[in-house]
C-alpha cells in the first residue's frame, strides 16, 4: 500500500515538473515607445528590450503579419501595406539560443479620408418594390439582387427605362444580398443563411457554397484578377477564391482614427473599393489592397429627388460602367436610379 501511494507521488511530481519545463517563460520583453495601444502607417517606434537575466544578445529580427520589416538604431518603422490589427513578432538571437515572441498592435492610415461629392448625370425610372441589395454591370446589362425574406430575387433590368427583363425568386426562407459576375457566372450571397449560389446568366442555379470565417454575407466585388471580395457587416472585407470559393485572407477597413464596420455593397473600380455606407447616405473609397479609407462620398440629396412612401429605405447599391465611366447609385425600395461622376469636394 504505501509503495503504491509513493508511485503516485512521483507520478504527481514528474508531471508537475514536466508542466513546469513547458512554460513559456518571458526571457525578453519587448516595449515599444511610445507605447500605445494603436499607431499610425510608416510610424517610427523605438524599441526596448527588457533583458532582465542580462543575456548577451546577438542578434534583433521583427515581422509584420509574417513580413520583414527593418530595425535600425533601436527603431522599426511600419512601412506595412497592411493595415488594422496585426502581428508584430521578434525573435532574439542569445548565447547559441533564439528566443521567439509576438505581441498584437493596431496600425491604421497615416492620411485621414478626402471628401467627395457627386454630380448628378441622368435619372432613370427604378422598380419600387425592388429592396436593392446589389448592382452590377456586365457586358453592358445591368444585373440586380434583392433582399427580404419572401421578397428576394435576382434581376436582369434594362437600365433605361426599369423594364425588368428576366427575374428569379430565391427560397422565401433566405435574405438575398450582395452579388458580383465573372465569367458568365453570377456569385450571390444570402445575409445569415451562411450560403451563396451560383447562376448563369439565364439564372439557371449551377452551384452553391458556404461562408467560411466571415460572419454574414453582405456586399460582393472583384478585381480584374478574379479576386472576390466580400464584406460581412464588420470591418473585414474578405478575399475569396473566385474557383474554390475558399476565404484565403481579409482586408480591415480603417481610416487614420480607428476600424470601420459599416461596408455593405461592393463595386471594384481601378485597384479601389467602393462601398456603401450602411444606414448612410454616403460610400466610402477603399485601398483594396491595404484597407485603408482614401475618401468618402457624400451622396445627401439623392433620397429626397425618390417618391416618399412607408416602404421607402437606405441608400444601397453601387454599378460602375466603364464605357460610360459613370457610377449608378440607387437605394431599398427606391422608383429612380441615378448616374453620378465622383468629384473631389472643393
Amino acid at each position: 500500500m504505501k509503495l503504491y501511494q509513493f508511485g503516485i507521488v512521483f507520478a504527481l511530481l514528474i508531471n508537475l515538473s514536466c508542466s513546469s519545463s513547458n512554460t513559456n517563460t518571458k526571457v525578453f520583453e519587448l516595449v515599444l515607445q511610445p507605447n500605445q495601444k494603436s499607431y499610425q502607417k510608416n510610424d517610427q517606434l523605438k524599441v526596448k528590450i527588457n533583458n532582465p537575466e542580462e543575456h548577451s544578445i546577438e542578434a534583433i529580427r521583427f515581422e509584420l503579419n509574417n513580413s520583414p520589416i527593418e530595425f535600425n538604431n533601436d527603431s522599426i518603422t511600419l512601412n506595412t501595406e497592411q493595415l488594422g490589427t496585426l502581428k508584430l513578432s521578434y525573435e532574439i538571437d542569445y548565447e547559441g539560443k533564439t528566443y521567439k515572441d509576438s505581441k498584437t498592435i493596431q496600425v491604421f492610415n497615416d492620411k485621414a479620408p478626402k471628401l467627395y461629392t457627386y454630380e448628378l448625370v441622368a435619372t432613370y425610372p427604378h422598380d419600387q418594390t425592388a429592396y436593392t441589395q446589389g448592382l452590377e454591370f456586365y457586358k453592358g446589362v445591368l444585373y440586380e439582387s434583392t433582399g427580404l425574406r419572401g421578397e428576394s430575387s435576382l434581376r436582369k433590368v434594362d437600365y433605361t427605362t426599369g423594364k425588368v427583363l428576366n427575374k428569379i425568386d430565391l427560397d422565401p426562407t433566405v435574405f438575398g444580398e450582395g452579388i458580383t459576375i465573372i465569367n458568365d457566372t453570377i456569385y450571390m450571397l444570402t445575409w445569415q443563411s451562411k450560403i451563396g449560389y451560383l447562376f448563369d446568366l439565364d439564372f439557371n442555379k449551377i452551384g452553391e457554397f458556404t461562408y467560411g470565417q466571415s460572419k454574414e454575407g453582405w456586399g460582393l466585388t472583384h478585381d480584374t484578377s478574379n479576386q472576390i471580395y466580400k464584406s460581412d457587416g464588420t470591418q473585414n472585407i474578405w478575399k475569396l477564391n473566385s474557383n474554390s470559393l475558399i476565404e484565403e485572407d481579409k482586408i480591415q477597413t480603417v481610416t487614420d482614427k480607428s476600424f470601420f464596420n459599416k461596408t455593405n455593397e461592393l463595386e471594384y473600380v481601378d485597384g479601389k473599393i467602393y462601398a456603401n455606407v450602411y444606414l448612410k447616405e454616403s460610400m466610402m473609397i477603399i485601398d483594396a489592397n491595404s484597407g485603408a479609407i482614401e475618401g468618402v462620398i457624400n451622396f445627401g440629396g439623392l433620397k429626397d429627388k425618390v417618391s416618399k412612401h412607408p416602404a421607402l429605405d437606405v441608400l444601397n447599391g453601387v454599378a460602375y460602367h466603364p464605357q460610360r465611366k459613370t457610377f449608378f447609385v440607387t437605394g431599398k425600395k427606391w422608383d429612380q436610379l441615378f448616374e453620378v461622376k465622383i468629384v473631389e469636394k472643393k
